[in-house]
């Protein structure tokens, strides 16, 4: 059954050359898009939201961090709300 699920492959490529793949089923796109956003603005949101729900985990409640981290943490929450036009607390309604 899971073989009928049709799915998307999106190449990703990275500033220093290198590249993968990742493949999603189709329908989960259309479940998670906004609005009339493609498949491509869909899993760049949802990477964003990703790393900056990670880096706050690490940061506020993994374990220790230090300044580049948190410098890391705070420059994904910059560019979540530049994306976004909200913070991440106001998207997730986790704030501190």
């Amino acid at each position: 059954m899971t073989e009928e699920v049709d799915t998307t492959t999106f190449e990703i490529s990275a500033d220093d050359g290198t590249t993968d793949e990742v493949t999603v089923p189709t329908g989960l796109l259309d479940l998670v898009a906004e609005g009339d956003q493609t498949d491509a603005e869909t899993v760049g949101d949802v990477t964003l939201l990703s790393l900056a729900s990670r880096a706050h985990h690490i940061v506020h409640h993994g374990q220790e961090s230090d300044e580049e981290l948190e410098a890391q943490e705070a420059r994904i929450m910059d560019l979540f709300e530049e994306r976004f036009g909200v913070t991440y607390g106001e998207a997730t309604g986790h704030q501190h």
